[in-house]
């Protein structure tokens, strides 16, 4: 390849950045603008509470470059039949549902997907505990996330009382085992606990209680964290101890400042994954093939959607 190859394609990926980093811009405003019902009084306490948060084009800049690392990640998953399964959890509103859009942003749907459970029906309840997990896990060429996982049991149930101290030694027992048997069958397991600290979680809790777009994420399970802030670090601490092992460890992200929180753990999974990136098939654009016989129809106007923008 030649140099001047390679500078046009250095030309070409920076005009990429720049016009998606101008469209991700426009998304981001919208988004802010979708929120007028946050008063201005809990705007400025989070900007106070957060003077060193990263520079919103940094941000954008370093997430684009990261997405598209992104697809040729994927791309390798996709040409090799690798096996990926990513593990989210956190306490509410860590932010563990922004991370995941970052990483779906972009990618093909079709191999990259979430799975986000219910609580379990009563037929689930009387199985197997990780029998209702298993049929989500990835096939060759897929890359699974869970918002949330099997690891409910070692928090949220255990803390609230959903399981007794038995059903939660014979997880902590299982787990390993459980998690070994996926490595060793072809399964790349990444485990990210994402962290905030407790003025943080009381601060976003604020926001979601006052902000109408928000509301939704909040249900008085969701506020009983808050309650028994203690006994969830201790049953976190617990987990980390007992779950975290070689083949499959656990990974802090500290994630107060949502845009750093969102960048490093992003380029901290692309950093456990050998992928390459992958040859793309040369696509030409077929000529466009035309019937002088062909009469195009008019359809009836009110098949069409009102153009009232």
């Amino acid at each position: 390849m030649t140099d001047d190859t390679n500078e046009t394609g250095k030309k070409n990926i920076k005009a990429w950045l720049e016009a998606e980093l101008e469209e991700t811009l426009d998304e981001t405003l919208e988004a802010e603008l979708s929120e007028p019902m946050l008063s201005e009084e809990l705007r400025q306490i989070y900007k106070e509470a957060h003077p060193d948060s990263l520079d919103r084009r940094v941000y954008l800049t370093n997430l684009l470059h990261l997405q598209a690392e992104l697809i040729k990640m994927q791309s390798w998953v996709e040409a090799t039949g690798a096996k990926l399964l990513i593990i989210f959890e956190g306490r509410d509103s860590a932010g563990k549902g922004g991370v995941i859009k970052r990483i779906t942003q972009r990618l093909n749907p079709r191999t990259a997907r979430v799975v986000a459970l219910q609580k379990p029906s009563e037929r689930e309840q009387t199985q197997w505990y990780f029998q209702r997990y298993v049929p989500h896990l990835p096939s060759g060429g897929e890359i699974v996330m869970f918002d949330r996982s099997w690891y409910n049991r070692a928090g949220v149930e255990r803390v609230m009382g959903f399981a007794d101290d038995g059903q939660v030694e014979r997880f902590f027992q299982d787990v390993p085992e459980f998690e070994r048997m996926l490595v060793r069958n072809g399964i790349i397991v990444l485990k990210y606990w994402l962290s905030i600290t407790d003025e943080e979680q009381q601060l976003r809790f604020m926001i979601r209680i006052h902000d109408p777009m928000k509301q939704w994420k909040l249900s008085p399970m969701d506020l009983q964290p808050r309650v028994r802030w203690e006994q969830y670090t201790k049953a976190k601490e617990d987990m980390f101890t007992r779950t975290s092992i070689p083949e499959a460890p656990w990974y802090i992200v500290e994630g107060n400042d949502k845009k750093r929180e969102r960048l490093n753990c992003i380029e901290h999974i692309l950093s456990k994954i050998p992928y390459q990136e992958e040859p793309y098939e040369k696509i030409e654009l077929p000529d466009r093939v035309f019937n002088p016989d062909y009469d195009r129809k008019t359809l009836p106007a009110n098949l069409y959607v009102p153009k009232i923008y």
